[in-house]
């Protein structure tokens, strides 16, 4: 059930939900989220088994402000705080030591945790309205099926779950992509998923050299303790991932492949759409094609959106143009590379 323009007291109806140990599916900044009370075991049960994630997949959660990270982390160090003080609320997830016997389900069974404080002013009345009635954090990914494309607007929810769960409408989300992810647990800040806040702004907090790790390292079991990531959400190699297939192709690689009939049931999301020559005029079924936007802030607000829409018109094949592998592209090629990924 979608709840348009909630009032006060549909917040309240969906805080006492999360207190009962029921889902809610909320807007922030980012994607939309499928939240439960992060210390209710049964609650965080739900998000795993309705989105069919693995239980030890670990969820952000989120906090109505910086003052209830305490609740949850320990051993914070001073540059975790600098980064909470310049970018919460805001779209930077933070991992941390978890307290022991704290979060436990919510956290994947990891001795870490992660935790963010949204920037969307309905995500925030939410967090302070559940945290009202003793609600410390709300545990909440993305409110999609597991692997697969996030959600951007409470339609997307409820083309993902159906009508019974309820669904805050917060319009569409302003970013478009996940929060950017730091690991604030091995002495210096490491960014294990790339997102709208870019790496020069976090290193400016940072005591070392600031790292970031890429999708093989993440995934990487070979590696020694020290520095192995922590297991954090968004960061398996396959992940994003519309029914179509995803090929992602430079200009070149595009010029190359209309040197031979494109595929039948192909969609485009490219800078400029196949040149006629390449186009069957006989076909029932010509390309469809959407203009990628040329800035990267716009092309994350569009990214999940178009994915979604190509499989909604049934296309076996999508054709997405490589962007440029530039800073503040990096969270967009983080998400293409992921759901290009076989």
């Amino acid at each position: 059930m979608i709840v348009a323009n909630p009032s006060l007291q549909a917040l309240q109806e969906a805080a006492q939900l999360l207190k009962s140990g029921a889902l809610v599916a909320f807007p922030t900044e980012t994607v939309y989220g499928l939240g439960a009370d992060a210390l209710n075991p049964s609650g965080v049960a739900q998000i795993f088994d309705l989105k069919g994630r693995p239980k030890d997949h670990p969820l952000i959660v989120h906090l109505a402000s910086a003052q209830e990270v305490h609740h949850f982390a320990l051993d914070i160090p001073a540059f975790a705080t600098e980064l909470m003080h310049h970018f919460w609320p805001g779209p930077l997830t933070l991992i941390l030591k978890r307290k022991e016997g704290v979060g436990l389900d919510a956290s994947g069974q990891q001795p870490t945790i992660g935790l963010r404080v949204p920037n969307h002013p309905l995500a925030l009345d939410l967090l302070k309205e559940a945290l009202s009635l003793g609600v410390m954090g709300i545990a909440a990914p993305s409110a999609n099926r597991f692997g697969r494309v996030s959600p951007t607007q409470a339609q997307h929810v409820l083309d993902e779950f159906g009508e019974s769960l309820f669904i805050l409408d917060g319009g569409a989300c302003d970013i478009g992509i996940e929060s950017t992810i730091v690991d604030c647990t091995r002495g210096s800040p490491i960014i294990l998923r790339p997102g709208q806040l870019l790496a020069k702004d976090i290193e400016r907090f940072a005591p070392n050299e600031l790292r970031l790790m890429s999708p093989e390292d993440s995934q990487n079991a070979q590696l020694p303790a020290q520095k192995a990531a922590p297991k954090a959400s968004g960061t398996l190699l396959s992940h994003y991932a519309p029914k179509a297939r995803v090929r992602l192709m430079s200009p070149e690689d595009l010029q190359n492949a209309q040197q031979s009939a494109p595929p039948a049931n192909l969609a485009l999301w490219t800078h400029r759409p196949l040149t006629p020559s390449a186009l069957d005029p006989s076909s029932s079924n010509p390309p469809v094609w959407r203009a990628m936007p040329s800035s990267a802030q716009a092309c994350a607000h569009e990214l999940f959106a178009t994915l979604r829409a190509f499989d909604g018109m049934g296309v076996s094949e999508i054709w997405i143009q490589l962007p440029p592998n530039e800073p503040e592209w990096q969270g967009v090629l983080d998400r293409l590379r992921r759901a290009a990924h076989a």
